[in-house]
């Protein structure tokens, strides 16, 4: 698969900025990344290169002031996620040592209640961000034995995975891009809980062949794919089923909360960490 190479330079540079930036990106189909000297480094398949989307990005880059100019070029026939395989990560614990997530290769120091292993392609989806582990906290603190989960964008299966962990009866997950729902199906073996699990590649559309029986649903996507996927995770959650979304940030809370309004949503918590935020929200009628 031929790949471009998307040199980014930021001014002023700071690493929230290259944070946010690698995130929105990757939302867009990049796949990993390198930091420079003046910003980051994005590799993409040339196919799912989304010029329009890249430009939407830079031009409504939430942080105010931030210039970003960038060029890209066809890049060297190679695996631009063989570093990162190479190397994993360093196990995350969620929940003061309630949940950890680790590589298989580099494991905690203590053990944790729940464990999940996560085979490391890509740094997104390993429970390294932000947005992963506090839709992981808010599982933690809720109860979850016998919940029927859908997992809309699953990316490595890794909220589908800690559900089933914290005894959810099944979940249903989905992705738009075949990796992810491939990475999602291996994950899902490794931590034995394939039986439980079933995974589709599509987008929210396959939403529609399903019946309103689920308890709960999770979605960490970007905010106009939430609020245009909303009505459609809606249309399967039970009365009284929840919503839990997290990709975008703080200042995305009214206009999510607003759209929830809108399809009988009540929000019944939210939290944010590093300007990335996630909320809540419950089914309070039949709309």
């Amino acid at each position: 698969m031929k790949y471009f190479e998307v040199d980014f330079q930021l001014s002023p540079l700071s690493q929230d900025a290259c944070d946010i930036l690698a995130a929105l990106t990757a939302d867009a189909g990049f796949e990993s990344f390198e930091e420079t000297q003046h910003g980051i480094r994005g590799y993409v398949q040339q196919p799912l290169l989304d010029r329009q989307a890249l430009e939407d990005i830079v031009n409504n880059f939430p942080i105010m002031g931030t210039n970003i100019i960038y060029t890209i070029s066809e890049a060297e026939d190679k695996d631009w996620n063989e570093q990162w395989e190479q190397e994993g990560f360093e196990p995350i614990i969620v929940g003061n040592n309630r949940l950890a997530i680790h590589d298989g290769r580099h494991l905690p120091t203590q053990p944790a209640d729940i464990s999940v292993e996560i085979d490391a392609r890509l740094a997104f989806g390993t429970g390294t961000h932000e947005t992963t582990q506090m839709i992981c906290e808010w599982m933690l603190d809720m109860p979850m034995k016998d919940l029927r989960v859908m997992d809309a964008g699953c990316g490595t299966g890794i909220l589908g995975i800690v559900a089933l962990k914290l005894k959810a009866n099944h979940v249903t997950a989905y992705d738009i891009d075949e990796w992810s729902s491939d990475n999602t199906c291996h994950n899902a073996v490794i931590n034995r809980v394939d039986s439980q699990l079933s995974v589709y590649c599509g987008d929210a559309s396959l939403l529609d062949s399903k019946t309103a029986d689920y308890d709960l649903v999770l979605a960490n996507i970007n905010r106009n794919i939430l609020l245009n996927d909303m009505p459609r995770f809606c249309q399967i959650m039970k009365q009284d089923a929840k919503l839990i979304l997290s990709g975008f940030y703080t200042e995305d809370i009214p206009l999510l909360e607003a759209r929830g309004k809108e399809l009988g949503l009540t929000l019944t918590g939210a939290k944010n960490r590093d300007k990335w935020a996630s909320i809540i929200m419950q089914r309070v009628n039949n709309a």
